[in-house]
């Protein structure tokens, strides 16, 4: 009874690790063929991917009887994993390095591992994958590997620390991503020393499904969340380096002053676009143009027949309209919009959009890509 139980248990196991595998792998493949989520960066997150997730699984289907299965299952692609990793958090940051050709030097651990590999297989000339060197080639490999890896991955955050051509909410999601890498690398390692050590694959099982659970974790909140982050940053780069001459002038009223403090609303909202601060509250508004809160309130209920959150709201959205209705950032979501014009988050953005217009952001995008509309 034990043993079928524990065949039952097993079966599961190797059910789990199996889906979430293949799971991961099209995830992997969507990042590459996807136009939302395609670009350079995330290739090279692709291929790290799908990398971390061979090594979590390839070590069950190595075959010593297989000669191909065995080669697969010993080259050290861990080597591979760390390059592409540094690479992906380059172009994120847009360092210099990926301007300079020594980075490419980074991929000869990997090659120098495959020839060894090569030369070790070739038992039938040389006799030497079943002697001591052999055995002190695979300790080698497995210190220099982790500890390789380990250096690229504190590098790259170091890098992303000190970079300041990202905003600071692409840095906070870069550095959480690196952090699970971190954690991924040393489950790795103790996956590695397990097997070693005890000979046994109880405790690699519970970590391939560990291992499951942060792909899952960081593909959504690494990749999904994150690109949402890059598209509002693109967006708003894109409007910040446009010198149109559209700004509206200031709106000239009598010379009291209730007339000066919604003169210089004005200018906040048109000209500096306070609007799109997503913590913008009736506090800052109000040490902005020197007077109190309540006071401002009163002005702006006044002349506007609106309330301070109400008066902030209507140039968000109509910020957001006006994204929405050119054609250029139609290959942007309707979230990154909503960020970029200072909401701070898509069901704010929705509920607020639908509320003064009666639909939703992707119904007005819709209408306006109707011909004739």
């Amino acid at each position: 009874m034990l043993l079928i139980f524990t065949q039952i248990d097993e079966t599961l196991l190797n059910f789990v690790v199996m889906t979430s595998g293949v799971l991961g792998c099209f995830l992997c493949l969507s990042l590459v063929t996807t136009s939302f989520y395609r670009n350079r960066a995330n290739n090279y997150l692709s291929l790290s991917l799908f990398i971390l997730i061979s090594l979590t699984f390839l070590g069950s289907w190595s075959d010593k009887d297989n000669p191909i299965l065995d080669f697969l299952g010993l080259i050290m692609l861990e080597y591979l994993a760390g390059v592409t990793l540094f690479i992906y958090f380059l172009i994120q940051i847009k360092h210099k390095y990926l301007n300079e050709k020594w980075h490419k030097w980074l991929y000869a651990p990997f090659i120098i591992s495959v020839i060894i590999e090569i030369i070790l297989h070739l038992d039938a000339i040389f006799h030497l994958y079943d002697s001591d060197f052999a055995l002190f080639v695979d300790y080698t490999k497995l210190f220099t590997v982790f500890s390789y890896n380990l250096f690229l991955i504190f590098w790259s955050k170091l890098l992303v620390q000190k970079s300041k051509t990202i905003s600071k909410e692409k840095k906070r999601w870069l550095l959480r991503l690196n952090f699970f890498i971190i954690g991924i690398i040393m489950c790795w390692l103790l996956a590695n020393i397990e097997v070693s050590i005890f000979e046994s694959e109880y405790s690699a099982n519970l970590l391939r499904i560990l291992l499951s659970i942060l792909f899952w974790w960081i593909l959504y909140y690494g990749v999904f969340k994150l690109q949402i982050i890059v598209q509002k940053d693109e967006i708003h780069q894109y409007l910040t380096s446009k010198k149109a001459g559209n700004i509206k002038g200031k709106r000239k009223i009598s010379e009291t002053t209730v007339s000066k403090i919604i003169t210089q609303l004005y200018v906040l909202m048109e000209e500096e676009k306070l609007f799109k601060d997503p913590y913008l509250s009736r506090s800052d508004l109000a040490i902005r143009l020197e007077t109190n809160e309540g006071y401002l309130s009163q002005i702006i209920n006044e002349e506007t027949n609106k309330s301070v959150v109400q008066f902030v709201n209507e140039y968000r959205i109509k910020a957001a309209q006006n994204l929405l209705h050119n054609p250029v950032f139609n290959k942007y979501s309707v979230e990154a919009i909503g960020m970029e014009v200072g909401f701070t988050s898509k069901s704010a953005f929705y509920k607020t959009f639908n509320s003064n217009l009666g639909m939703s952001p992707g119904a007005f995008r819709k209408q306006k890509k109707r011909p004739n509309s």
